[in-house]
């Protein structure tokens, strides 16, 4: 079982940076992959960016690729997604979630992840 728990939201113009946190409580996190997912107002869950168990392994929707950068800390049970050059269209509530693998696949379907976080909502005005 992990718990997840997504800080760093925020209201920011267009252009700047926003720094998403997500701690999670439990056991073995380090055996977890993670991502990111986020859903704007009226469309589906859309995936955002994965980092496998060992941190070796990463992977970012082509939206965000050279601007977003997802790391991890295992020592500290955290996840962070750092954002930059932000712009509206990144405007969504951000999901953090956790699936159990040591695989270092790629995992973009919501499905697949076995845990979420409560979300943070990122607004970017214009």
């Amino acid at each position: 079982q992990v718990q997840l728990v997504e800080f760093g939201g925020g209201l920011v113009q267009a252009g700047g940076s926003l720094r998403l946190s997500c701690a999670a409580s439990g056991r073995a996190f380090s055996t977890y992959a993670m991502g990111w997912f986020r859903r704007a107002p009226g469309k589906e869950r859309e995936f955002v960016a994965s980092i496998s168990a060992s941190a070796g392994v990463i992977y970012y929707t082509g939206s965000v690729k050279g601007r977003f950068t997802i790391s991890r800390d295992n020592a500290k049970n955290t996840v962070v997604l750092q954002m930059n050059s932000l712009k509206p269209e990144d405007t969504a509530a951000y999901y953090c979630a956790a699936k159990s693998t040591y695989s270092s696949n790629f995992y973009g379907n919501a499905d697949e992840y076995d845990y979420w976080g409560q979300g943070t909502q990122v607004t970017v005005s214009s």
